[in-house]
């Protein structure tokens, strides 16, 4: 099994990536310089930790946008079931498919997990809080998922 994943740290350049969302939209990093990203990741659309975790930046998105922070969601499930995701609970931010971990891979967050004893390949739930010039601020490794508006907040 794969080792457990080095995430990029602070002080990285991010990876730019250029997806198209469910909509058809278009979503780059570089597309966003000049403004500060939340770029999080998470294992499953519609699970009870990534529901809490994408509703807490549903439901402040006003405060992170008002610190000119623009959120943006990543995990390996394809479009149609982030369709849903975002219509069941009403998302207002994009949520990028990476079925193929090109995204996920390159942020390193991708590797051997453990969940109730059980070891297995997986998403570790991050998130990479990127400056206006594309360097990574700061590393949430375990982000709390019913607090984290407050807990990237914190890092500005």
């Amino acid at each position: 099994m794969a080792a457990k994943p080095a995430p990029l740290s602070a002080g990285t350049k991010a990876p730019d990536f250029s997806v198209n969302t469910a909509d058809g939209k278009t979503v780059s990093l570089s597309a966003l310089k000049g403004q500060k990203v939340a770029l999080y990741f998470y294992p499953k659309d519609d699970t009870p930790g990534c529901t809490k975790q994408a509703c807490n930046l549903r439901d402040n998105l006003s405060e992170l946008t008002d610190k000119g922070i623009a959120v943006i969601g990543v995990s390996p499930d394809d479009d149609a079931s982030h369709a849903a995701f975002t219509e069941k609970y009403g998302l207002t931010f994009p949520l990028l498919a990476d079925p193929d971990h090109k995204i996920i891979n390159a942020y390193g967050v991708w590797g051997e997990k453990q969940n109730y004893g059980k070891t297995f390949l997986g998403l570790q739930r991050t998130t990479f809080l990127i400056d206006e010039d594309g360097i990574i601020q700061h590393v949430f490794k375990r982000p709390k998922t019913a607090d984290h508006t407050a807990e990237i907040l914190s890092k500005l």
